[in-house]
């Protein structure tokens, strides 16, 4: 066994995870105990109809129930809020992920505020129906904040307490959760890094994702997030679109009927508009800023 090193929290949110938790707990403990890391798991019980808290209690991890379904994110909120470590680990419990990389996780995490576990591993097994549109938020998540995102929600991740409870009203109690953090840290300029990892097929339960409904709230989480943080990225290049349609409209016009028409002129105001708005709402961003590090 390694020399002892810092004690860690793990947070498992879980929902109907009977057939899986027991596993996965164990492969928790193992990794992090080989490592030499002191540690807590707290599994929420997130309304499950199984016997999911039972397997939790017979494995004699901390147990906090929620007597409805709220959320994965509500349930992770709800572990981050009970951890007494200041590392907080989160993962999933379905089998997907490889928990024996944890401690290469909080290895990377001493020089940042995160540390998220990228699954652009050896092995990555992820239904086309879920990559594609994940794959094209992502890209319009990396474009607005500025920074190439390997993976935007990967659940496996280690975070500093402090700094994640600062953003807890900007985060969603669903699946979201997980994308919504990444942009707060990364558009408020925290440091994160993206560590690869596999990614393996569920081995238990049923996701809750839905591929319309969640990519649809992920979409508007993205442009919401980004524009508490940075709406210029959002704004300017409405902005410009609109007065790159009126020039445009506008030469067309004056060539063709020698005349420059009320729609020309709509846009043209609309740009500037969105323009001034976009610098308004930045200059209010900047003199609410706090500083990234706690």
């Amino acid at each position: 066994m390694s020399q002892q090193k810092e004690f860690v929290s793990v947070i498992l949110p879980a929902y109907n995870e009977e057939a899986t938790l027991g596993m996965e707990i164990d492969n928790i403990r193992q990794a992090l105990t080989k490592a030499g890391y002191s540690h807590e798991i707290i599994v929420v019980d997130d309304g499950s109809k199984d016997s999911t808290s039972k397997t939790a209690e017979a494995k004699g991890v901390r147990l906090i129930r929620h007597s409805v379904n709220r959320g994965v994110g509500a349930a992770r909120k709800t572990g981050i809020l009970e951890a007494k470590s200041e590392i907080i680990i989160t993962s999933d419990v379905d089998g997907t992920y490889p928990h024996q990389d944890i401690p290469r996780l909080i290895e990377a995490y001493p020089d940042c505020d995160m540390v998220v576990g990228a699954r652009v591993g050896m092995s990555v097994c992820e239904p086309f129906y879920r990559r594609f549109p994940k794959y094209l938020i992502r890209q319009m998540a990396s474009h607005l904040s500025g920074v190439e995102i390997p993976d935007l929600n990967s659940g496996l991740r280690v975070i500093k307490k402090a700094v994640a409870v600062r953003y807890f009203a900007l985060l969603p109690e669903g699946h979201s959760w997980e994308s919504t953090i990444t942009l707060a840290f990364l558009c408020n300029g925290h440091p994160v890094k993206f560590v690869p990892i596999n990614y393996f097929k569920r081995k238990g339960g049923k996701s809750s994702f839905h591929p319309v409904k969640d990519t649809y709230s992920m979409i508007l989480l993205v442009i919401r997030t980004t524009m508490y943080f940075n709406p210029l990225r959002v704004l300017l290049p409405l902005a410009i679109g609109f007065l790159g349609a009126s020039l445009s409209k506008m030469i067309y016009d004056w060539i063709v009927y020698r005349h420059i028409g009320g729609v020309d002129v709509t846009l043209f105001l609309t740009g500037i508009l969105i323009g001034i708005a976009g610098f308004l709402a930045d200059l209010l961003v900047m003199l609410h800023r706090k500083p990234p590090r706690v």
